[in-house]
């Protein structure tokens, strides 16, 4: 991961550490690729959502085909997730996608395009063997150094293959750009999961639940009990889920199992000449 660049068009400003829905735009990156086996950010060290491996170029904002090069001597994989730091909206859905690209086209990488159809080299997938002898014969024509070189030289000599997804090709590159990341995560239909992709990232959970089931309980609890009821039992099913096991699939008994008492009580309330119907397990008879 690249992140050690000046960031001139934000007026020298500490781009990866810029805050796009309370986390760092490097924390947002390195969320997305939190399945990789090694994770090397070439930069100055820096605190971090999750542990690195930090590699420098030599010298210092050398360009990022140096960056790069002093990134990919630090990991021997086969294959390589290669992406700038400056992506508010990749997400893991794509990192496999470029990677599964990569596998099943036989090419030499696998890019991300923006939406005017530009590859975008630095939200790609490598073969490690090719990118690396693309990166010698690149230095070997340059004085022995990739310092300077643009990232354009790259490609041409690699077999290509292309994947479109206009939002994880979003790059932050001025203050506007920011603006607009910053807007787009507080939208109606995408805030509720970037806020709980935050929380998760902060209290360093990986779990992934159906978060809708979640908010289904705390709205039947909010209307069948009353409105303090709804933050309370969806912390009494987060607790109720952990002592089970954890996972998925305990958050979603003990969802059920709130949402059916919740029903329940909503009930007893809505009709109170209505005897209420037994509850599950129980013999509904007199002692």
């Amino acid at each position: 991961m690249l992140a050690g660049g000046a960031a001139r068009r934000l007026g020298g400003a500490d781009k990866p550490g810029v805050r796009v829905g309370g986390r760092a735009l490097l924390d947002r990156v390195l969320a997305a690729c939190a399945d990789a086996r090694t994770t090397v950010v070439v930069a100055d060290p820096r605190p971090t959502a999750r542990p690195v491996s930090w590699a420098r170029e030599d010298p210092p904002g050398g360009g990022p085909l140096a960056a790069l090069g002093a990134g990919i001597r630090h990991t021997t994989a086969d294959r390589l997730l290669v992406l700038s730091a400056d992506l508010p909206f990749l997400r893991d859905t794509t990192a496999r996608r470029l990677l599964d690209a990569l596998t099943g086209s036989g090419a030499d990488a696998a890019l991300l395009t923006d939406p005017d159809g530009r590859d975008q080299p630095l939200v790609a997938a490598y073969r490690a063997a090719p990118l690396r002898r693309a990166l010698t014969d690149l230095a070997a024509g340059h004085d022995g150094t990739l310092t300077g070189l643009p990232l354009r030289r790259l490609t041409p000599t690699l077999h290509l293959t292309r994947i479109a997804d206009p939002v994880a090709s979003f790059d932050c590159d001025t203050w506007d750009d920011i603006a607009a990341a910053r807007a787009r995560i507080r939208e109606h239909g995408l805030v509720l999961e970037e806020w709980i992709s935050a929380v998760k990232d902060e209290l360093g959970i990986e779990l992934d639940v159906d978060f809708r089931a979640l908010l289904d309980v705390a709205r039947d609890a909010a209307h069948g009990v009353a409105r303090p009821a709804a933050p309370l039992t969806t912390f009494l099913v987060g607790y109720a889920a952990a002592r089970a096991g954890g996972g998925p699939e305990a958050v979603a008994e003990a969802s059920r199992r709130a949402t059916a008492l919740a029903l329940r009580w909503a009930e007893e309330n809505a009709d109170p000449e209505t005897p209420a119907a037994p509850a599950p397990g129980s013999t509904g008879g007199a002692g």
